[in-house]
C-alpha cells in the first residue's frame, strides 16, 4: 500500500524534504531534489500517490513529477561526475543537497533521506535545522516527492546520453553496474561521463565494480 494516507495529512510535518538519485551509479551526476509543501494543503489524491521512487514504475514517476512541481516548492541540484571524482560521492551528494535546499530560500526544517545531515544550511537570518531520516522516502511525504523528482530528471538525462553512447546500455540501466554496462566498459573503456573513482576497479568477470570512498 502507498505509505501516505490523505486522512492523516494534518499529522505529517511541513518540512523541506531532500533526497538523491545516482549515488551508486558508475557514471553521470548525482541528482538531488529539495521539496517543500504542507501535506494538508496538497491535493489528497497526489499525497496518496507519493512513495519511494524505487517502488514506482517509470510512467507513474513521470506523471507525478509535473504535479509535484505544480503544487510544491521544488529545487534541484547535481553533483557532477568531476565533483564525485574530486571529493568522493558522499561529499558531492551533500554539496548538491545543500545547494538544492538553499535554492528554495525557505526558513523551514530540513529532513533528508539517509544517515547524513546536510552541513552548511545557513540562510542570511539563521541556520536551518536538519534531520537525517533512514528510510525517509517511505516516512516523510516531502522526501518521497523529492526522490520522484530527482529520479525522473536523472533517468531522462541518462537516456539522452544513451543516444550518444549506446554501447553501455544507459537507456535501461541509467548508469548502474549491470552486465551490459560492465561489458561496454570492458570493450570500450570509460566514457567522459564515467566516474574514474568508481570504475577503475571494475571486474567484468565477477560483475562487480569499484566505487569511491563513502
Amino acid at each position: 500500500m502507498p505509505p501516505f494516507d490523505p486522512l492523516l495529512a494534518a499529522t505529517y510535518p511541513a518540512v523541506i524534504g531532500c533526497d538523491e538519485v545516482g549515488r551508486g551509479a558508475l557514471c553521470g551526476p548525482v541528482v538531488v531534489a529539495a521539496v517543500w509543501f504542507r501535506p494538508d494543503a496538497l491535493p489528497p489524491d497526489l499525497l496518496a500517490r507519493l512513495d519511494d521512487s524505487k517502488r514506482l514504475k517509470a510512467a507513474e514517476r513521470e506523471a507525478l513529477t509535473p504535479l509535484i512541481r505544480r503544487h510544491a516548492r521544488v529545487a534541484v541540484a547535481a553533483g557532477s561526475r568531476a565533483l564525485v571524482d574530486r571529493i568522493n560521492v558522499r561529499g558531492a551528494t551533500l554539496d548538491a543537497m545543500r545547494r538544492a535546499v538553499l535554492a528554495l530560500q525557505l526558513d523551514a526544517p530540513v529532513w533528508v533521506d539517509g544517515r547524513d545531515p546536510v552541513p552548511g544550511l545557513a540562510l542570511p537570518c539563521r541556520a536551518l535545522p536538519c534531520r537525517a531520516v533512514v528510510g525517509g522516502d517511505r516516512l516523510v511525504p516531502q522526501i518521497a516527492a523529492a526522490s520522484i523528482v530527482a529520479k525522473t530528471l536523472r533517468d531522462a538525462l541518462m537516456r539522452r546520453l544513451a543516444g550518444r553512447y549506446p554501447d553501455y546500455g544507459w537507456a535501461s540501466n541509467v548508469g548502474y553496474g549491470t552486465r551490459t554496462h560492465l561489458a561496454g566498459l570492458a570493450a570500450l573503456g570509460r566514457s567522459p561521463h564515467h566516474r574514474a573513482s568508481f570504475t577503475r576497479a571494475y571486474d567484468v568477470r565477477t560483475g562487480t565494480a569499484g566505487r569511491s570512498a563513502p
